[in-house]
């Protein structure tokens, strides 16, 4: 079969599809046809040796959509032939507040969903949302889990909020976007250009401010709530995570799942004076994909996909998404 493996750490051009051995499911897991996968910023970092224990070479991709192919042992939870979307976190464990020391993500050191196949444990494959082609369900699993957790598990989002989504061109904030207008939210985004402005309003954002335009962002979006911003969520970190403290009302929350940009110099006033909540988090919980499906099922959403590109295109998609191009997910097509 073919798999997407990098040899050597050396950016998104290290990148190549090999041909490897099928593997064959085990007792309690099951041998998934993928037919779709997608690229998320955790692929560049291993790319990059951004990631601890990067070990070479790498099977990459955390996000997969297709069939059952066939069940391992005392598997009866799905069977061949079911339409299935793949949950990346494995070993989550007994408790829903933090993940285990043992958890651990599809594609590094586990093999990946950017192949034809992938042997994974049965409880971590869900029905896929029936009105979504293959495409838009293997967009979901990563980005849709953290901005779920995100938003609602950890960021407790209620209906009628306004809620700041940072860097709201990335797969997530895209995700965070969709779930905050389904549940009622008002929704004021950031995002760099006049473009991606204009296609957060068309997914319903009720602000959309530029960053690159706009030094003062975190003003203009205090001014925006005149009720206040009860809730913040960012992945950007850096001088974006320091300026966002600042826009949020007395009590608020604020919740964080990455730092592309790096670490942030913070002024303690804003956090004490105003009683902020911080929250770190990072995936989700077993309950929380569920969560996750069951909204995007309900709701008939459409995860927003950038591009679909072949598997053999695999580096001009890497470096797409590198570059910052995308609006949305980025997708790998796996006929």
């Amino acid at each position: 079969m073919r798999a997407v493996r990098l040899h050597e750490v050396n950016g998104p051009q290290a990148l190549r599809v090999d041909e490897v051995d099928r593997p064959h499911p085990a007792a309690g897991e099951v041998l998934v046809r993928l037919r779709a996968g997608a690229l998320n910023h955790r692929d560049l970092f291993i790319t990059r040796g951004l990631y601890p224990n990067i070990a070479l070479p790498a099977s990459l991709g955390s996000d997969g959509a297709g069939e059952v192919a066939e069940c391992g042992a005392q598997v009866t939870s799905v069977r061949a032939g079911d339409a299935v979307v793949i949950d990346p976190m494995l070993g989550w464990g007994d408790d829903p507040r933090v993940w285990s020391a043992k958890a651990s993500i599809l594609g590094m050191p586990h093999p990946g969903t950017l192949a034809d196949y992938i042997v994974v444990p049965a409880g971590n494959v869900y029905p896929k949302p029936a009105h979504l082609a293959f495409e838009a369900a293997a967009a979901l699993p990563l980005g849709g889990l953290t901005a779920y957790r995100a938003l609602v598990t950890r960021g407790a989002v209620a209906r009628g909020e306004t809620v700041l989504l940072t860097g709201a061109g990335g797969g997530v904030q895209t995700f965070a976007l969709l779930f905050a207008k389904a549940l009622g939210a008002r929704v004021i985004a950031t995002t760099g250009g006049a473009q991606k402005c204009a296609r957060a309003l068309a997914l319903g954002a009720d602000v959309a401010i530029d960053y690159r335009a706009d030094a003062q962002w975190a003003k203009s979006a205090r001014a925006a709530a005149p009720e206040g911003i009860a809730l913040a969520v960012d992945s950007v970190g850096g001088e974006t995570f320091a300026k966002m403290l600042t826009a949020v009302r007395p009590g608020g929350r604020v919740v964080t799942y990455g730092g592309t940009s790096g670490d942030a110099t913070l002024k303690m006033f804003p956090i004490f004076w105003n009683h902020l909540t911080i929250c770190g988090t990072s995936m989700g919980s077993p309950a929380d994909f569920a969560g996750m499906l069951a909204l995007v099922s309900g709701e008939r959403l459409e995860p927003i996909v950038d591009r679909v590109f072949a598997l053999e295109e695999i580096v001009a998609a890497a470096q797409r998404l590198e570059r910052g191009e995308q609006f949305g997910k980025v997708v790998v097509s796996i006929a």
